[in-house]
This record gives structure tokens, C-alpha cells and sequence, in this order.
């Protein structure tokens, strides 16, 4: 029977942060120079903890390193059990206010490149002890296997077991680059516009564009069919410019081009309903200082971005919500 006993003196929490440290910096050795030690002793101690496990956690060749599926596992516990951990101590010693560490984000790539980089900025010039990973992708991430701390999310949040901060909203308007309803001005009403080469962003609207008046509150749903469908931000922005078509875009996105009269605004009066900005990470009895620090600072942030609105009253006014 094989000794799984671990020599004395060796910390088991030690052994998974080490583990944890091999698997983020991509190599043994440059875990090595993470932790200020020498590679024999990274693997020594790696060896120590898949002994200890009784699995085989990475698979390792001269030009490559793999986490093998056990070792996909005891990453994400060994992720969440340090974080834990972590917040643990800084609450029992009284330093939960001081943020420090590494705090991984995931945002919109388009979203995430342009608009967040200032508060991102911000927050980093008010925290000098905190380092930030900015990973950008338009998908809500899976946490745990993934080492996220939070996300920014642009749309509704369905998935279980997070929690959901509402930050600001995003307004959306229909346009078209100048002349691509013909002679004449531009049209007022959502009916004229049912005739017009369409572009489709498909994560929001593919078939149908919903449009309210304002302030009136009259809603048409307005059926499309679309030259071109896209998943892409930015491809969906240049297709308008090109005059391939009319389009439903974040004002954001679009501010600098109505500026500039390379883009015009149709049925001005109509809008289609706001998206939701949330900031997610998942539920947990403890959250780092860094991660109550970004929190409040995205908080603070996201309403004053041009071409964002404050989020309703009442949503608000609410606390934030667990999915489950």
C-alpha cells in the first residue's frame, strides 16, 4: 500500500498554493521564480502533493505542461479553498479593508477595451498593492475552474449560484450611415423604417428590433430581415459605416460617429429598451478587500461613462441578488 503520509513540517495549504502557482505562471520554472525558490523544490513539492492525492495532476513533456482532469479539479478546489482562506485571515486580523493580491476580471471585449480601461486605471492608482488580470471575452465566465474573481456583464443574468450588481444601463439606438433611406431626411418613425437593408447583432437581436417611444412609452416591435449577422461589436459598427445597413448600437459605441455625421440617428424619438450592466462573481461567505474595493469603485464609475445611464431606482435600490 502506497504511504500517502506527507513528511513533517510540510503544510498541506503550502503544497495547493504551490500547485496553484505552477498552473497560473504556465511552467514549473517560472512558478520558481513566482515563489523566490528553485525549480527541483517547486517539483519536489508537486510531487509531494500528487503522492499525497494519489492522482497524477499534470501531464508534463519537454515542450508542453497539461492539467490532466483530475488536476482541472483540485485546481478550482485549490483556487477557492486559498481565497477562502485568505479572506479569512484578513478579516480575523482586522486588515479586511486593505486591498492586496491578484484579482482576475473578465469583461465584453468591445466594452472591456474601450470604455472600462479608465476606471480600471483608476482603480489601480488607488490600490497599489493589487494587480488585476483583464481578460476579454464576451461570455460569463465558470468561475471556479477558471480562477475569476468577478465579471462585467452587458445583458441579463440567468445563471445560478452568483451573485448580480446592477451598475448602469446601456441605451440603445437605431443607425445608418447618411443617405441609406434615399433623398430626403432621415426617417422619424419605426414603420419607415421597416423597408431599409438591416444588420443584425446577434447576441441581442436577429429577427426583430424592439423599439419605445420616448417619453411617450408606445412599444413596436418592428420585424427585420438582416443582410448581415454578426456577433461582433465593432464588425457590426464598420458594417453601418460601410452603409451596408441600419443598426441597433449601444449609443456608446456610436457617439463619436453621430458627432462627426458619419452615422445618423433614425426615428430619434424611439429607443430600444436599455441594456443591464452587471458586475457577477459567485457566491461566497467571504469577499477580498480588492474584490469589495473594484466592486464599489465600478459602482461609482459606471453611470458617469458617456453614453451610460444611471440604473433605474429601483434596481438601484436593491441589494444584490444571488442567482440560485
Amino acid at each position: 500500500m502506497q504511504d500517502t503520509a506527507l513528511p513533517a513540517g510540510v503544510d498541506r495549504l503550502a503544497l495547493l498554493q504551490t500547485f496553484v502557482h505552477i498552473v497560473e505562471a504556465g511552467s514549473l520554472s517560472a512558478a520558481a521564480a513566482r515563489g523566490g525558490t528553485s525549480q527541483p523544490t517547486i517539483s519536489r513539492r508537486l510531487q509531494m502533493l500528487e503522492r499525497r492525492l494519489g492522482v497524477r495532476l499534470l501531464q508534463r513533456s519537454t515542450h508542453a505542461m497539461k492539467l490532466t482532469p483530475d488536476g482541472e479539479r483540485c485546481f478550482a478546489h485549490a483556487k477557492g479553498l486559498l481565497d477562502n482562506w485568505q479572506a479569512i485571515e484578513a478579516d480575523l486580523r482586522g486588515a479586511q479593508h486593505e486591498a492586496r493580491g491578484a484579482l482576475r476580471v473578465v469583461a465584453p471585449h468591445a466594452f472591456g477595451q474601450e470604455q472600462l480601461i479608465a476606471p480600471l486605471l483608476e482603480f489601480l492608482r488607488r490600490h497599489p498593492q493589487v494587480s488585476v488580470e483583464w481578460l476579454l471575452y464576451d461570455r460569463l465566465p465558470d468561475f471556479i475552474a477558471q480562477g475569476v474573481d468577478c465579471a462585467i456583464r452587458v445583458g441579463a443574468v440567468e445563471e445560478p449560484g452568483v451573485v448580480a450588481i446592477r451598475l448602469a444601463e446601456v441605451p440603445r439606438i437605431v443607425v445608418a450611415a447618411p443617405g441609406l433611406w434615399g433623398r430626403g431626411k432621415p426617417p422619424q418613425h419605426p414603420q419607415a423604417l421597416q423597408g431599409l437593408p438591416w444588420l443584425a447583432f446577434r447576441t441581442y437581436y436577429r429577427d426583430e428590433v424592439q423599439l419605445t417611444q420616448q417619453p411617450a412609452g408606445q412599444t413596436l416591435r418592428l420585424p427585420i430581415r438582416p443582410r448581415l449577422a454578426t456577433d461582433s461589436l465593432h464588425a457590426l459598427r464598420q458594417a453601418a459605416l460601410g452603409g451596408a445597413g441600419a443598426a441597433l448600437l449601444s449609443a456608446w459605441v456610436v457617439a463619436d460617429d453621430l458627432a462627426q455625421g458619419r452615422l445618423v440617428q433614425l426615428a430619434p424619438d424611439w429607443a430600444a429598451p436599455p441594456l443591464p450592466v452587471y458586475l457577477v462573481y459567485p457566491q461566497a461567505p467571504f469577499l477580498p478587500a480588492r474584490l469589495r474595493a473594484f466592486t464599489e469603485l465600478m459602482r461609482a464609475w459606471m453611470p458617469r461613462i458617456a453614453g451610460m445611464l444611471a440604473p433605474t431606482r429601483a434596481s438601484a435600490g436593491a441589494a444584490p441578488r444571488a442567482r440560485r
